[in-house]
């Protein structure tokens, strides 16, 4: 990993106990720095030992209000000036209202908790109306829907349904269909890394799409790729 990675260097410098998977850092870094030096709310779920708390504070800067979340209540002796903790279980939606209720909308959800199914799905399900637009809301270790431990595989996994998300995103286009429940009013884009899953909130890019045409010369050449290339990938590959 390189030197030049701050928030590596905070991790190996913090005198608080923590945890990380070293690929992390860099996708941290590509997703998180932005938000420096900013007045936002950070929320991580999962305290531990409080040491990634602290990270975060110092990463972020003075204008960041950094919250963590966990169900243990002895993690609640690690709070102090710089960040507060909430006790409650993520897989419980009355935690969830009872705490946006208390705090507000959010910048940044970083889900570090259970990483089951159930907690990881509950909890982006109950806070993706209460982060911000241009907010994102990160799920870490989606390797767990793979695992037999976490009850995987199962179609009802959290990459299974992070994947009907991308469906929902594609059915904001006109006619594809709609869904009885969708994220797609609030998620506009989806990122995938290894282990890692990204829904970036921005409610304005959520809106139907409207074909736009320019006031071009039309010469009325007529469209033949899509008919053309489905016939032709149909006799390379009719398997399929």
């Amino acid at each position: 990993m390189s030197s030049k990675n701050e928030l590596f260097e905070l991790f190996y410098d913090s005198k608080k106990k923590s945890t990380k998977w070293e690929k992390y850092f860099p996708i941290y870094e590509e997703l998180l720095s932005k938000y420096k030096d900013k007045e936002i709310t950070f929320i991580e779920i999962g305290v531990l030992n409080g040491g990634s708390l602290e990270i975060w504070k110092k990463y972020f800067g003075k204008k960041a209000r950094i919250i963590g979340i966990d169900k243990n209540p002895k993690c609640k002796q690690f709070e102090n000036e710089n960040y507060e903790i909430f006790i409650g279980s993520q897989s419980d939606p009355i935690f969830w209202r009872n705490f946006y209720k208390n705090i507000g909308k959010v910048d940044i959800i970083l889900d570090d908790g259970g990483h089951t199914n159930y907690q990881q799905i509950t909890t982006l399900v109950e806070s993706i109306n209460f982060i911000k637009d241009g907010g994102i809301h990160i799920v870490e270790d989606v390797h767990t829907s793979y695992f037999k431990r976490y009850g995987n595989p199962n179609k009802y996994s959290f990459i299974n349904f992070s994947k009907k998300s991308i469906d929902d995103i594609n059915c904001t286009f006109p006619k594809p269909g709609n869904f009885n429940y969708s994220l797609n009013k609030s998620v506009y884009s989806i990122e995938y890394y290894e282990s890692i899953v990204v829904f970036k909130i921005n409610r304005n890019l959520c809106n139907v799409n409207k074909l736009i045409t320019n006031k071009g010369i039309d010469s009325e050449i007529q469209d033949l790729a899509s008919i053309y290339d489905y016939l032709n990938f149909q006799n390379k590959y009719p398997s399929l």
